[in-house]
């Protein structure tokens, strides 16, 4: 029923994939700009030549049959090439993608590790010191701006006390595991400071609506043990609000954390975003935004999956 649902929702999105394909690519046109103003500065590159590289790629059409020439080859797995590096969209994509899943995924496991039992000590412990002190954190973690934060750990921890490299995905001449670790560490520790500041509150709040409910003060006449009433009986259905949050959060750190991989020089997607929005590169551009749609949709299907897998009382037929 599950796999059913799936389907029928991936179906369901294609006519929004199409709108939303649409609206990126009438927005793509309408920036100042374009792909050829690189080449038009550069003295040795002839209006001849110009106009051969706008017929490659099609420049030299209407901005409706630009479209549908996107469309066309999209729908049969050519996602065209860069006007920047000439290399397949795809190949560029999936080359920057490894990168980005070790970041992210590393983010989101250390944010989950860390935000789930201090949401739900926070909740069981509300209006104590501790709670505040919570509080306080979290808000603090909400509110410091990503770049600042880059930019304060690799001012103490590179230039002051020299103890990780500033930026890169490895040294040169090294690609040891433990080379990577620490290149990947401040990236790390910046993504995950606002998701676990973020979630840690979601969680918090599910938890305080979950333990008002009457079923925990059963839970606890007949004598269960507060460990036993937190983790198993309030905890997965206070998860449920959390759920959504958690995969819109995992969707934007997939399709590219654009500041921390920028500050940190990381071979990312989010890295590759702003080099092709620097380049004006059309096609590398609407391959990015249409899988950062497509990861929406697909996030969005597995956290009503989820919401199932929580609360047995939610079906989907």
């Amino acid at each position: 029923m599950s796999l059913g649902y799936a389907i029928r929702r991936l179906l369901g999105a294609i006519p929004l994939l199409l709108g939303i394909s649409v609206i990126l690519f009438v927005i793509i046109q309408l920036a100042p700009g374009g792909p050829l103003d690189i080449y038009a500065e550069n003295p040795s590159v002839s209006k001849e030549a110009l106009a051969q590289i706008a017929a490659r790629y099609g420049l030299d059409q209407p901005v409706p049959v630009q479209y549908f020439l996107w469309l066309k080859a999209i729908l049969v797995g050519d996602w065209g090439y860069s006007i920047r590096t000439g290399r397949p969209v795809l190949d560029e994509i999936v080359l920057r993608l490894g990168p980005t899943l070790q970041l992210g995924g590393l983010a989101m496991v250390i944010s989950l590790l860390i935000a789930v039992p201090v949401g739900i000590i926070s909740a069981a412990r509300r209006g104590s010191k501790l709670d505040g002190t919570v509080t306080v954190l979290s808000f603090a973690g909400i509110s410091t701006p990503v770049f600042w934060l880059a930019l304060l750990l690799q001012l103490l921890f590179s230039v002051q006390l020299g103890w990780l490299p500033s930026a890169g995905y490895q040294s040169i001449g090294d690609g040891s595991f433990v080379d990577r670790l620490r290149h990947i560490i401040m990236p790390t520790a910046v993504l995950s400071l606002a998701t676990v500041a973020s979630w840690s509150r979601f969680i918090r709040s599910g938890m305080i609506d979950v333990l008002n409910q009457d079923y925990i003060r059963t839970a606890y006449a007949k004598g269960r043990s507060e460990k036993a009433v937190l983790f198993v009986h309030a905890l997965r259905n206070a998860m449920i609000p959390a759920v959504t949050v958690i995969a819109v959060d995992f969707v934007t750190i997939i399709s590219g954390a654009v500041i921390t991989e920028t500050v940190f020089a990381w071979p990312g997607i989010g890295r590759l975003f702003m080099e092709s929005m620097d380049g004006r590169d059309y096609p590398m551009l609407m391959g990015l935004m249409m899988m950062g749609s497509l990861a929406i949709v697909v996030a969005n299907i597995v956290a009503d999956l989820c919401y199932a897998a929580l609360d047995p009382r939610i079906r989907y037929d």
